[in-house]
């Protein structure tokens, strides 16, 4: 499968491109440079990798939960892409590409991954290692309240909450590793991909969803939809 993985949902924007076995990944972290970073990022990696975009199978879409204008700015142009190319689109949870790069890592069986959501919450999502490290989602990506944040037996943490809600990190049990793995990549993304593809989880981008988790974003915390 030729695959053209991007992320935006933080402020890390990272571009993957798989050829096969073969890839290439570029990553640049700054806030608010998405739209002045992608596409030029896209760009070079389609010529590193010596593919043109009328020869890839489909795009990769890390599709939040996170900032909602990087992932509308990722969404916008994966779609623009999948249009103009008559490809599908297919959606990871960021979230879950964090869980890949930590399992390649050594993470515990029983992994959380958890990222700011601001207004005092936290996107958090339990993983486990599926065949060859794939990581797998047990239950839905919760929104809560970091006040509200309760974890319990040995596990590994991995996201970007735990260095912004330090809190968090001391009520966890002693036992916890903490990996300094914060911000989701567009490599993980392409070996998410591949589960997402054999479940037929490709949709087209007319369909795309984008994975908010919070519908609004001024809702005030217990006053969401």
């Amino acid at each position: 499968m030729k695959l053209l993985a991007i992320e935006t949902t933080t402020d890390a924007c990272s571009v993957a491109v798989s050829d096969g076995d073969r890839w290439s990944a570029e990553r640049h972290v700054e806030a608010r440079a998405h739209t002045r970073v992608l596409v030029p990022m896209i760009r070079r990696q389609l010529v590193e990798s010596r593919l043109s975009i009328d020869r890839l199978d489909a795009i990769v879409l890390g599709n939040g939960p996170g900032s909602f204008i990087g992932l509308r700015i990722g969404a916008s142009v994966a779609q623009g892409i999948a249009f103009a190319a008559g490809l599908p689109i297919v959606p990871v949870s960021s979230l879950a590409a964090i869980a890949a790069e930590a399992f390649a890592a050594g993470a515990d069986a029983n992994l959380l991954v958890a990222q700011d959501a601001r207004m005092g919450e936290i996107y958090v999502a339990r993983f486990r290692p599926g065949q060859d490290a794939q990581p797998l989602q047990l239950g839905e990506t919760e929104l809560i309240s970091t006040d509200a944040f309760d974890a319990s037996g040995s596990c590994s943490v991995a996201g970007g909450a735990w260095r912004q809600h330090k809190a968090m990190v001391a009520d966890l049990p002693a036992s916890t590793r903490v990996l300094d793995i914060e911000l989701p990549d567009a490599r993980f993304l392409l070996q998410c991909a591949r589960q997402e593809l054999l479940a037929g989880r490709a949709v087209d981008p007319a369909d795309l969803e984008p994975g908010y988790v919070r519908q609004k974003v001024a809702a005030v915390p217990g006053q969401r939809p």
